[in-house]
């Protein structure tokens, strides 16, 4: 599989990598980041350039405290092909692939590491492999209805390693996971929606709309509460619920004594629409 530079992005910028191959356009809408695959012309396969920025424009949306969720698309026709093995298998080595520079958070979180930030993600055509691991890897998904997935790796002669084998199957259920893991086989969105894997399917072409409606929604929430929220939920499917509960009365006294908590009483009494600030 070669290789080739795409056009530049429409947005106002991307994230760096070594290859200086603008893989990945970053464009600020008020307090979201639309982060999009920009690959169309090999059906947004990810070489390692790909995914260096993807994890650059992760860590953007993470530290930044302007920035409260991430809305992740594609650009062209199909969210992704998948791996380019061509590129990526060659850089594989006996630690694995080293995909995150400094600076970047992991998208698919498979060190450890999660963006503290939602992530709305809009998908479309094609979708394999590590692009359902990256919805798998989300918080809440909208897909074309005629987008394509398929977990094919088993069909490569190698096991998924961005998050399936662990989220697909509390996502979906073990018997669901196993079919369309162990098989390799396509399944369409209407399937994906019966299992969880996705939230929404919209007619082909209003899914980034959609996805950006539910980003402007989160984004006008109070951003610490958002943030303390998916980070609950998250500790109770790492740890479990005891070590979430444990946390939740803590959570609750720091967020009472913000500026927002104060915002969000008055626009309670005033009955306006509260303007948070995130302190």
């Amino acid at each position: 599989m070669t290789d080739s530079t795409p056009p530049p992005p429409s947005g106002d910028g991307s994230s760096g990598s070594s290859t200086g191959a603008a893989r990945v356009t970053v464009e600020r809408d008020g307090h979201v980041l639309l982060i999009g695959l920009n690959r169309p012309e090999k059906r947004n396969a990810a070489d390692v350039a790909m995914l260096e920025q993807l994890a650059l424009a992760y860590g953007e949306l993470d530290r930044d405290p302007e920035l409260r969720v991430g809305v992740v698309f594609a650009h062209g026709d199909h969210f992704t092909g998948g791996l380019d093995l061509a590129d990526v298998a060659p850089r594989i080595g006996p630690r694995g692939l080293a995909m995150v520079p400094d600076g970047g958070v992991h998208p698919w979180g498979m060190d450890g590491s999660r963006v503290r930030k939602p992530v709305v993600l809009a998908v479309q055509g094609t979708c394999l492999t590590l692009g359902i691991e990256l919805a798998l890897a989300s918080d809440i998904v909208v897909a074309a209805s005629d987008t394509v997935f398929a977990q094919l790796e088993v069909a490569r002669a190698i096991l998924p390693f961005g998050g399936a084998t662990t989220r697909f199957a509390a996502t979906a259920g073990w018997g669901n996971a196993m079919r369309w893991m162990l098989t390799g086989d396509r399944f369409d969105a209407v399937e994906a929606h019966r299992m969880g894997l996705v939230q929404e399917v919209v007619e082909p072409g209003a899914q980034l709309a959609r996805a950006r409606e539910l980003a402007a929604r989160i984004a006008a929430q109070a951003p610490l509460a958002v943030q303390a929220t998916l980070a609950n939920a998250r500790l109770a499917v790492r740890d479990g619920d005891a070590a979430a509960e444990a946390r939740l009365q803590g959570e609750l006294v720091r967020l009472v004594q913000t500026e927002d908590a104060r915002i969000g009483m008055q626009a309670f009494l005033t009955r306006t629409d509260p303007e948070f600030v995130g302190r």
